[in-house]
């Protein structure tokens, strides 16, 4: 009877973690369609179609008392041997800024990968947006040509009011969410490298749609 509840409560445990995540995947995937509605303020659709990867961190959290630092949790997605983005890989995020401030915001993030070097630095571990990938304050709406012209490895954008606009991302490290991808794919040893190659699969149905929304 001990052994029979202690699996009951390790189920219920990998049940209530698994739908966090499911969770984060749908918040992802509303701020994507909201992200497409914005007309003249959205992120190029080419942008996004010649991206070898995207990142979506929904209430992304800064705080600041005159150093500021910022906090969130999201997905990252990158394309495969095929071409087709892979399924979610959950990853955290953090970041420093100086200056005088002061205050509390949250704000939706997503970064646009132009190349496979930032997804790859990724996957390796870790990922520190201006020393591993040069970023750069995403054009919208018709500043799309602006894109071409830059040699930016990231495209960073934050939404807050209902307004995507560029944002200087500079510091900001990216990390795996090791414990999350466990919970989400129910493997101990679930690499990254695994889930960006398709080698490992998901049945849930807000990873596809998170998916179809890019």
């Amino acid at each position: 009877c001990a052994l029979a509840a202690v699996l009951a409560l390790a189920a219920q445990g990998t049940a209530q973690a698994q739908a966090r995540q499911e969770a984060k995947l749908l918040v992802a995937t509303e701020v994507l369609d909201e992200l497409r509605g914005l007309r003249d303020q959205q992120i190029p659709e080419r942008l996004l179609q010649q991206a070898f990867g995207v990142v979506v961190v929904p209430s992304i959290t800064k705080v600041a008392l005159f150093v500021g630092g910022r906090r969130g949790s999201g997905v990252l997605t990158g394309r495969d041997s095929r071409g087709r983005f892979s399924n979610p890989v959950f990853i955290n995020v953090t970041g420093i800024s100086g200056g005088l401030q002061f205050g509390a915001q949250e704000t939706d993030l997503v970064l646009v990968f132009t190349t496979k070097r930032g997804v790859e630095g990724i996957a390796d571990g870790k990922l520190t947006l201006g020393l591993g990938a040069s970023v750069a304050a995403g054009p919208v709406g018709r500043q799309a040509e602006a894109a071409a012209s830059t040699t930016a490895e990231v495209f960073a954008y934050s939404r807050s009011r209902g307004i995507f606009a560029g944002v200087a991302m500079d510091g900001t490290a990216i990390s795996i969410d090791t414990k999350s991808n466990r919970e989400f794919y129910g493997k101990r040893d679930v690499l990254p490298s695994e889930i960006l190659s398709g080698a490992i699969t998901t049945e849930s149905e807000n990873a596809r749609r998170f998916l179809a929304a890019l």
